[in-house]
């Protein structure tokens, strides 16, 4: 049985990144964690010593937290009715990123998916702050879904590495998992900045190969930084969805200390998916 966590701030762009998740995995059996934090907007001093005008408000917060999700879970179970999905809401008075993390390790959680911004999102803004402290903290892949996209079957998987960590099918089972169910080719691009592969590169590169048999497809790109390759991968191959493991050598860890992550010319408006090195 797949476990997937789906937070939600109750925003059409939740809405959509929750339905991509059910529909990605309509043909497996799942349970699905539908989540909402709440912390009331006037939670500090006066609000833990229990202002009198204070009193109350979080169990109103609350309540309306159970009632929105119950009322989501019989929306999904209606528009959907998938004899192989089940539902349970979740609504904890917490910070989303912590919450995350312990339903993560109490409800072993393969994967979450989430939208890239809030109901507040501005445009110019790739992730929003909550979808990156996610991915930056959680221990299992993330998968992030733009907020103007409508499902389609990942046939084409991009898949950009350096072949500075190592693989195994434990690492990659979330990848392999929708590669396998979509029969889905993954495109591994390796941008070089030297002639040859080192002795643990060619290594890992190897047992990648073995790992994705017929699913894989390898690329050599030649001096071009990660972002510009990722973008003109895009303009002459069809992507599906994006995949890239989060370590100290990618990009994705340069751009997540930013307090806030701009577009700066990476242009994705496919599924994202961040695996965590473990």
């Amino acid at each position: 049985m797949t476990r997937i966590l789906l937070p939600t701030d109750f925003s059409d762009n939740s809405y959509k990144a929750i339905s991509y998740g059910v529909s990605l995995f309509k043909d497996t059996p799942c349970t699905f964690y539908l989540l909402n934090t709440y912390m009331p907007p006037v939670y500090h001093t006066e609000y833990i010593l229990g202002s009198p005008g204070q009193i109350g408000l979080g169990d109103m917060i609350r309540e309306e937290s159970k009632n929105n999700l119950k009322e989501l879970k019989e929306k999904l179970e209606t528009e959907f009715k998938n004899p192989l999905h089940s539902f349970i809401t979740h609504s904890a008075f917490n910070m989303l990123t912590e919450e995350v993390s312990r339903m993560t390790d109490a409800e072993k959680i393969d994967l979450v998916v989430m939208g890239t911004k809030g109901a507040t999102g501005a445009e110019e803004i790739l992730f929003g702050t909550n979808t990156v402290h996610t991915i930056r903290k959680s221990k299992c892949p993330v998968l992030a879904i733009p907020k103007e996209y409508n499902f389609k079957p990942p046939k084409s998987i991009l898949f950009p590495t350096d072949y500075e960590v190592s693989y195994s099918e434990k690492k990659i089972s979330s990848l392999l998992r929708i590669a396998n169910k979509q029969d889905a080719k993954i495109h591994v691009m390796h941008v070089f900045t030297q002639l040859e592969l080192d002795s643990d590169q060619n290594e890992n590169q190897n047992t990648l190969k073995g790992i994705l048999g017929k699913n894989g497809v390898f690329h050599e790109v030649e001096n071009d930084e990660i972002i510009t390759a990722i973008n003109k991968f895009q303009e002459h191959t069809a992507v599906d969805m994006l995949v890239m493991i989060q370590n100290k050598h990618t990009f994705l860890e340069r751009l997540f200390i930013e307090p806030t992550i701009k577009k700066i010319g990476f242009h994705v408006k496919v599924p994202f998916m961040v695996i965590p090195q473990l």
